[in-house]
């Protein structure tokens, strides 16, 4: 007869969260668990279940984001790592990254750290369904991928280009009708895009349409087999939540890390040319969010933003809405406009609560 032990014992002796241990059961990846009322009950043998964050030892080829993302934080991974708090992995075992794009600090983290729950979110809900589809259904979604590869590289520029903007048709086509049995193809489809597209840009239009252009790229890799399956690994102690930056106000605590990576305040007019969402991020919402991350009392928080200062040395906006958090100033290798004659070094915000 197997004798049981509970949630909370078993959290003690896998040194592990008891929020975690209930999500392992609640995934059916322990064993002969089972429920008494409404507690669960383990088998005091059970092994503690292999985390899917040990691909993260693969030093020579972690798993890394498989979207590019306008604004993403690739270049800057070695500044901001410099403002991780201490304790991360041993006090800090909880992430949460609310409007996470394609996650170059999310991947940096899990590769390096042990964690033992992890939340995204972000309210574009095609790149959140990309993510739960290359955790869910990586297999059949590569097989997709490679069709669009096989595709797309075997034709010459213009059959390439005609090709494109029939899948970016398809695309908006499928993400008028959004539901369960069109959830593969619609993220094959956002990944092809995103591989193919100028710059890496998720940008619609006023009717919700996707509209980004085809980029001049010679041979791009729509599918990365050996990083979709790691990425897929690594996803599944992941949860994954279509939502706002708010969703994550009832699971942080003193040992979160929170990362918020918004759009960034244009520092020109003409840099305001990759709209996110069919809702611009205005100051009003750049308010909302300083005022959110101000509420977050217990857990330790980082967010990036522009630094206007760059073209206006008394514009102190972020200053002013910051105040009383450490506000750092780093050196980015950025764009100030869209048609990339400001691109050189100019100053970014990393802002923390600790």
């Amino acid at each position: 007869m197997l004798a049981y032990m509970t949630a909370g014992e078993a959290a003690e002796k896998w040194s592990i969260s008891h929020r975690r241990v209930i999500t392992l059961c609640q995934e059916n990846r322990i064993p002969d668990v089972a429920m008494l009322g409404n507690m669960w009950i383990i088998p005091k043998d059970a092994v503690k279940p292999v985390d899917g964050r040990t691909i993260r030892y693969d030093k020579k080829n972690p798993a890394k984001p498989f979207v590019k993302w306008a604004g993403g934080k690739g270049q800057l991974l070695p500044t901001i790592r410099k403002f991780y708090p201490a304790g991360m992995g041993t006090t800090i075992r909880k992430y949460c990254e609310p409007m996470v794009g394609a996650g170059a600090v999310l991947f940096d983290i899990l590769n390096t750290y042990e964690m033992d729950e992890v939340y995204i979110c972000d309210t574009n809900a095609e790149l959140m369904n990309a993510y739960r589809t290359v955790k869910e259904n990586v297999t059949q979604l590569i097989e997709l991928l490679m069709k669009y590869e096989n595709e797309h590289l075997k034709r010459n520029d213009e059959g390439r280009k005609e090709y494109y903007y029939q899948q970016r048709e398809q695309f908006n086509a499928e993400i008028q009708k959004p539901d369960e049995n069109n959830s593969l193809l619609r993220a094959a489809l956002f990944i092809y895009l995103n591989k193919t597209c100028f710059n890496g840009l998720y940008r619609v239009n006023r009717k919700g349409l996707y509209n980004v252009p085809m980029g001049a790229y010679k041979n791009p890799k729509i599918c990365d087999i050996d990083n979709l399956k790691k990425t897929s690994e690594l996803l599944q102690c992941f949860t994954i939540l279509t939502a706002d930056y708010t969703c994550i106000e009832n699971v942080v605590d003193e040992n979160t890390l929170v990362y918020f990576d918004p759009p960034y305040r244009p520092l020109t007019k003409t840099s305001e040319f990759t709209s996110y969402n069919v809702d611009d991020f205005n100051d009003e919402d750049q308010i909302k969010l300083a005022e959110f991350i101000k509420s977050l009392k217990t857990a330790k928080v980082m967010a990036s933003n522009s630094d206007p200062k760059n073209v206006d040395e008394n514009d102190e906006f972020f200053d002013g809405l910051y105040a009383g958090l450490n506000i750092n100033r780093v050196s980015a290798n950025r764009a100030i406009n869209s048609k990339g004659k400001g691109r050189g070094k100019i100053n970014e915000l990393l802002i923390k609560n600790y």
